[in-house]
């Protein structure tokens, strides 16, 4: 994240040109593209246009700073001949443009193969994500993945705490991509993908607050923060499901 002051030179500039003076490879399509996720505040308010600033405005920037650096700084977990794992950060997707993958074709752009993910995690998720690093590799791993032979477990510090401590839990989801939101159903409707999420307590806080481990047995757009929330979870700091509603 970046955060300037407007100086006086800017007063009543372009937004882009203030900040593409500023910072340092900033493109136009990644500025953009920021632009339209909303990743960038002025005073405390979440922008979409590229508006006018002015002097004394503080303006933040939510890039991921791997995306402004020609040094390319990835946090490898581990890396043999065959896979890489990244930590990925928040704020970036796993594909598309200045993305995760993108970011590792660069650093590998001399060898014969690129290495490709093997599953995704949301821009707003943090965590590992596997790579594979050659066709046979990233053949087998998909299988894997599509035959549930991998499990993915996911931290999610969500607001209530459980009755039950662990439980299996099944329900159906729709997404409208017109509206880019998903819905819960606890029976099944026209439309719908049965989902299945378990969790299990890690850990009860005294503010009414808990840290759960979930794992997806299905893996559709949006099903633990969804799901949860459905339940009367909803996960802190999710304002896609929660802060919509609040």
């Amino acid at each position: 994240m970046k955060k300037l002051i407007v100086p006086k030179k800017y007063d009543n500039k372009k937004l882009n040109k203030f900040l593409k003076d500023n910072i340092p490879n900033l493109s136009d399509p990644l500025f953009y593209k920021t632009l339209r996720k909303k990743d960038i505040k002025i005073n405390g308010h979440r922008v979409n246009q590229n508006v006018n600033v002015f002097e004394n405005d503080e303006v933040c920037v939510y890039i991921v700073d791997e995306l402004l650096s020609n040094n390319i700084n990835l946090d490898i977990i581990y890396e043999d001949d065959n896979i890489i794992i990244i930590n990925k950060p928040i704020n970036i997707e796993v594909t598309g443009k200045d993305s995760l993958t993108e970011i590792i074709h660069k650093k590998y752009l001399n060898c014969g193969f690129l290495p490709m993910p093997c599953h995704r995690l949301d821009r707003n998720t943090s965590g590992l994500v596997l790579f594979a690093k050659n066709q046979l590799s990233l053949d087998i791993l998909l299988n894997k993945f599509k035959n549930h032979e991998i499990e993915k477990h996911y931290l999610a510090l969500v607001y209530g705490i459980p009755k039950e401590k662990s439980n299996q839990m099944e329900a159906y989801l729709f997404k409208d991509r017109i509206k880019s939101m998903v819905y819960i159903s606890d029976t099944y409707k026209k439309g719908y993908s049965k989902i299945i999420t378990s969790y299990h307590v890690i850990k009860e806080y005294t503010n009414n607050t808990s840290l759960l481990d979930v794992e997806i047995k299905t893996g559709k757009t949006h099903q633990i923060r969804a799901h949860l929330a459905h339940i009367g979870l909803p996960i802190i700091g999710d304002r896609k499901i929660w802060d919509k509603r609040n």
